[in-house]
């Protein structure tokens, strides 16, 4: 569906809206017909930051709050159309560290989320999962798990005319964010090696900032209530980004490639040798819509009211499991195209390169 039609004189809620994903959502829909954007986050220098950037735009009002607490989630929702929760603790060893903290926000977030659109009923709420949500081996990946079988479930707590529809998006690393693979490399290079790699086998599903958004978006317009939409996404050997990423940027930083060392550190504890969006469960009630994948629910007699078919896109049955793994990877040309999308490297280094 196109985006300036659906999201026309919309009023529209972004948790964690200081975030790199919560920003870009913020950006994006700032650039559509929308009425309003409330951004909540919790983190009150972002917060303060983007009030200072937006600070001429009307529509934009931003908010401090914990979503954790549903009873300041309710005074914030009220007389929204779509909400955006994006809001939670991404980082596994941290998580892995404070597990009652991460299931505060990861997991009780999205229940004040929940509470808050029923109540206040918000038209549609599209939670961000992640892939580690998929067979999970920690805290993190748990959580999130959970937050998309929440959000499903969630479907079944309205009747009638105008139910929320609840929704959530599953996608694998955002190059270039926080925390990422690609500006703790850039760090290692600048600061003359070692570059470190976990193991020379690991692949991972990735995608640009703007890819993101995008799948975000397009997935809220699509979204009936119940499914998890996955993004059919690149694959890159981490090994071969390393290489070609010393190789592109040791002469940014006035060293020689070959003088950054790469050093393999092994696996961290929970940490998988390849990322899964699709496991063999869920093939047998997902349909395969060219560019993405739905995941219907599970019991599906709970959500017969539903009707799952998507005008926009032609589907078929999913044919089998989508893992990083299985997927061809980027090829080293490929890997070089994909670092200079924007918002993959940081600009600086970017604007470097290209002159």
């Amino acid at each position: 569906m196109n985006l300036q039609k659906f999201f026309k004189g919309a009023k529209v809620g972004v948790t964690g809206v200081g975030g790199t994903v919560g920003r870009e959502l913020l950006l994006q829909l700032l650039n559509l017909p929308v009425d309003e954007v409330r951004g909540l986050e919790i983190h009150e220098s972002h917060l303060f930051s983007l009030d200072e950037e937006y600070r001429d735009e009307e529509r934009y009002h931003p908010f401090l709050c914990d979503i954790s607490e549903s009873h300041n989630l309710e005074r914030m929702f009220s007389d929204l159309d779509y909400v955006f929760h994006t809001a939670a603790f991404k980082h596994v060893p941290l998580c892995e560290k404070s597990p009652f903290t991460a299931v505060k926000t990861n997991i009780l977030g999205v229940e004040s989320v929940i509470r808050a659109a029923l109540s206040c009923k918000v038209r549609k709420v599209l939670f961000t999962s992640s892939d580690k949500a998929v067979n999970p081996t920690n805290v993190m990946g748990t959580s999130k798990l959970m937050g998309e079988r929440m959000m499903t479930a969630a479907n079944s707590m309205s009747h009638g005319d105008g139910d929320t529809a609840f929704t959530s998006t599953r996608f694998g690393n955002v190059v270039g964010s926080s925390g990422s693979v690609v500006p703790l490399f850039c760090q290692q290079i600048a600061k003359g090696g070692p570059v470190t790699l976990t193991d020379p086998m690991m692949t991972r599903f990735v995608m640009s900032l703007s890819q993101a958004t995008e799948l975000v978006m397009q997935s809220m317009t699509l979204a009936k209530g119940g499914e998890v939409f996955v993004t059919k996404m690149p694959v890159v050997s981490i090994k071969e980004l390393a290489e070609v990423m010393i190789e592109l940027l040791a002469p940014v930083y006035e060293r020689k490639p070959e003088d950054v060392e790469l050093k393999i550190i092994g696996p961290r504890p929970g940490e998988k040798m390849y990322e899964e969006l699709l496991n063999e469960e869920e093939v047998r009630r997902t349909l395969d819509a060219g560019p993405f994948f739905a995941i219907l629910p599970a019991f599906r007699n709970i959500y017969e009211k539903v009707e799952y078919t998507y005008e926009e896109v032609d589907t078929k049955p999913a044919a089998g499991v989508y893992n990083s793994f299985k997927q061809q990877p980027f090829t080293i040309n490929e890997i070089r195209d994909f670092l200079f999308l924007p918002g993959v490297l940081p600009d600086e280094i970017r604007e470097k390169l290209e002159t």
